[in-house]
């Protein structure tokens, strides 16, 4: 791949003189623009791919330095070399602290201006063979790996391997961002199968050359409509490519981008907070919006510190709803808002909202789907003009919540209950225990008894005793059968011990029973 050069200079004499030069070099280099001004060599820039940049240094207007500064903003790895002659030297304080790669004096020899080219193309090839290598050390498997890394809610040092794919991103420190495709199933719901696919791949496509032409960084598909990127460009150029990147997707396509980003890290265990924290920012897109970038502001808190206090709150909050105590919720809810700030207390809701979501997920549960929330339509948390109403809302909201999964819990278990007792009345005529059971429907005994007991009213043993005996009715009303096959049949090995149980339970013998009931 060529070298893509951009020429800057106001003089036009100078200008044209550099571009021939430049041409004339054995390099493979390519002239992709010339500009008389900053201005429209900024231009220039967002239409065309810049590697080297060579610029005249006093420029009317705006300065080389400051086309320079902008000029990083757009591409921050571009290597920019100034031009000036021997009365602008002052200027190579400020090019050395906007990090420029070089500085030519005029009148320029080819020989200088070969051996500067020759030397920032060379840098260009190492840096470009160091980022073949690490996407190609980034295989799929790799990707994989990561992703399970950082799906670990407490996890272990990376393996080698990993720790030699992670290393180089985190060099100058790094972040994540998770990219989500918005409203993709309804939106998709009126075309074929295979529109739909086609459309998906496209809008996937789209989101994988821009993080490859941008050089944001490594892409790792999460799902169809999920990705996640990890960047180790300066945060500005980061932030400025996503929304960049949100603003084609809905230019471009019928969906629009919603991206949650963390925070910048420096080691394993900070690029896997921030993969956290890019996966709850995410989760807030209900409160705040799609098509938006939604970035992790909040600093974590030293232990002891409000921050820490804050949190175990809300840790307790959630047991709360988890457990269906309304009492706990509100008190839970008045240490929180009571003190809380206006400004502080749409941050607040978000992370609430995000970590309850997050432990709902740990159980199969979505909390947005069992309250049915809308990213509209917590708007109105935004009308509300005192804390109070904004309580009361959420009050709402978290008792309706913990109802809802009490509700579901109470119909689970009951089907639990049922699915226990149709076991046992297949198996009436069998040895049925608890601990057999037990292990039927992957449980301890202590729990399932415990459970039956609540739920059903009697312990389990007295439920099998019970349905044993009903089925024994039903056998000594057929008169076909004898007493003794009835016991055999029932799983008693012994007559007499089957007729003292009988008695024990009902008082009288099997065959004093059938002479009443004239069997």
């Amino acid at each position: 791949m060529s070298i893509n050069v951009l020429l800057v200079d106001d003089e036009a004499v100078d200008l044209e003189w550099l571009r021939r030069r430049v041409l004339a070099s054995p390099l493979d280099i390519a002239v992709v623009g010339t500009a008389n001004s900053g201005f429209n060599a900024l231009k220039i820039m967002e239409q065309e791919r810049v590697d080297i940049i060579l610029s005249d240094i006093r420029m009317p207007i705006m300065t080389g330095t400051e086309f320079a500064r902008r000029a990083k903003v757009i591409h921050p790895k571009v290597k920019i070399v100034f031009i000036s002659g021997h009365e602008d030297f002052s200027y190579a304080k400020e090019a050395i602290e906007i990090n420029a790669s070089g500085y030519l004096l005029k009148p320029v020899e080819d020989k200088d201006l070969y051996e500067m080219l020759d030397s920032l193309c060379a840098a260009m090839e190492q840096e470009r063979e160091q980022n073949r290598s690490f996407s190609e050390a980034l295989s799929l498997v790799n990707k994989e790996l990561i992703l399970r890394w950082f799906e670990e809610p407490s996890p272990e040092p990376a393996e080698p391997h990993l720790r030699s794919a992670l290393t180089p991103l985190l060099v100058k420190g790094a972040a994540a961002a998770f990219v989500e495709i918005d409203d993709l199933e309804w939106k998709m719901r009126d075309l074929s199968e295979e529109d739909a696919r086609v459309k998906t791949r496209q809008m996937a496509g789209l989101i994988k050359s821009f993080v490859e032409d941008g050089k944001l960084g490594t892409l790792i598909p999460v799902h169809h409509h999920r990705f996640v990127i990890l960047c180790s460009l300066p945060q500005d150029s980061f932030m400025n490519l996503l929304d960049e990147l949100i603003r084609k997707m809905a230019e471009s396509s019928p969906c629009t981008l919603t991206i949650g980003v963390g925070r910048y890290a420096q080691d394993e265990a900070g690029l896997h907070e921030s993969y956290q924290q890019a996966q709850a920012a995410l989760s807030a897109k209900w409160l705040l919006g799609k098509n938006r970038l939604i970035r992790d502001n909040m600093e974590s808190s030293p232990r002891g510190t409000p921050g820490a206090r804050m949190e175990q709150t809300v840790v307790k909050l959630l047991e709360a709803i988890i457990q269906y105590d309304l009492v706990a919720i509100d008190d839970q809810l008045l240490e929180l808002f009571t003190s809380a700030g206006k400004k502080d207390v749409y941050e607040l809701i978000i992370r609430i909202t995000s970590k309850l979501h997050a432990d709902l997920q740990q159980q199969n549960e979505n909390l947005y789907e069992l309250l049915q929330w809308e990213s509209h339509q917590p708007d109105i948390l935004f009308q509300f003009e005192t804390i109070h109403d904004i309580l009361s809302w959420m009050r709402r909201r978290f008792f309706e919540l913990s109802e809802l999964l009490y509700v579901k819990r109470q119909r689970q278990k009951r089907k639990l209950i049922d699915e226990i007792m149709n076991y046992v009345e297949e198996n009436l005529e069998k040895k049925i225990t608890l601990k057999e059971v037990a292990a039927h429907f992957d449980f301890t005994p202590n729990y399932l008894g415990y459970l039956f007991k609540e739920e059903y009213g009697l312990p389990f043993s007295e439920f099998v005793n019970e349905r044993k005996t009903g089925r024994v009715f039903e056998l000594l009303g057929d008169p076909t059968l004898k007493i003794y096959e009835i016991a055999e049949r029932m799983g008693y090995k012994n007559i007499i011990y089957f007729n003292r149980q009988f008695k024990q339970i009902t008082g009288m013998t099997p065959g004093e029973y059938r002479k009443k009931q004239k069997i």
